[in-house]
């Protein structure tokens, strides 16, 4: 369960850093229907995608080693 914890903060984090893909997203829905905000949407959803990502490389980087896997197998 810290491991989820700890993804929670860093996509918290990332989110406060990277906060334009989430506010092109906002804006495109609050926004009446135009053609032209279209790229907006795309925009939005591939910075969010990113930052998720993102969020999951670190949490996989800064979790502790497994210390399982580091024992020698038993034949």
């Amino acid at each position: 369960m810290s491991t989820f914890w700890r993804y929670i903060r860093i996509q918290a984090m990332v989110f406060v850093v990277g906060i334009v893909g989430p506010i092109f997203l906002t804006v495109y829905f609050a926004a009446q229907p135009d053609p032209t905000l279209k790229w907006m949407y795309f925009t939005g959803l591939i910075i969010t995608a990113i930052e998720v990502l993102i969020a999951l490389e670190l949490t996989r980087i800064s979790s502790p080693p497994d210390t399982a896997s580091d024992r020698p197998e038993v034949m």
